[in-house]
């Protein structure tokens, strides 16, 4: 089974998300803390969790697998969902692996220090239409790779 999640309450990138996870066949569990608008599609289903502290984050790391594709900011939960085999996109198409994570969450560290310092403020830029399609792309050739590793097995 090929699945997708989607850590949704701040996701600007789901309906690129459910196009792409439909024309490579791949189940999506979109996963947040309120009910919310969803496509008519038996593919994609809503997973409402408590709204306590990371109930959303919990869920998807409990839930992924080795293989399983999973969009989120969050880069706590994109490192438990790698330790699992998970692939992670974020919803501007920056993939976070194994060789990549450590140093995200060396720079997520950093950033928090620098900001509870006054130092910086802020954050990132509005998403643009050049994002959506950056992380359109980066999820198709994501996913792409995830069913040919399935079929190779």
């Amino acid at each position: 089974m090929l699945n997708l999640f989607i850590d949704a309450d701040a996701c600007p990138v789901k309906d690129e998300a459910y196009r792409v996870a439909k024309r490579n066949s791949f189940t999506v569990s979109v996963v947040a803390n309120q009910w919310m608008n969803m496509p008519n599609d038996p593919n994609i289903r809503l997973e409402v969790v408590d709204d306590g502290f990371d109930a959303a984050d919990n869920w998807i790391a409990e839930y992924c697998e080795r293989g399983d594709v999973v969009i989120t900011e969050d880069i706590p939960l994109a490192a438990r969902c790698i330790a699992k085999g998970a692939r992670v996109l974020t919803g501007r198409g920056r993939i976070y692996d194994e060789n990549t994570i450590g140093g995200a969450v060396a720079a997520r560290e950093l950033m928090q220090y620098l900001r509870e310092a006054g130092t910086i403020k802020g954050g990132q830029k509005p998403m643009q239409e050049e994002d959506r399609r950056e992380f359109a792309m980066e999820l198709e050739k994501m996913m792409v790779g995830v069913r040919k590793a399935v079929v190779a097995r």
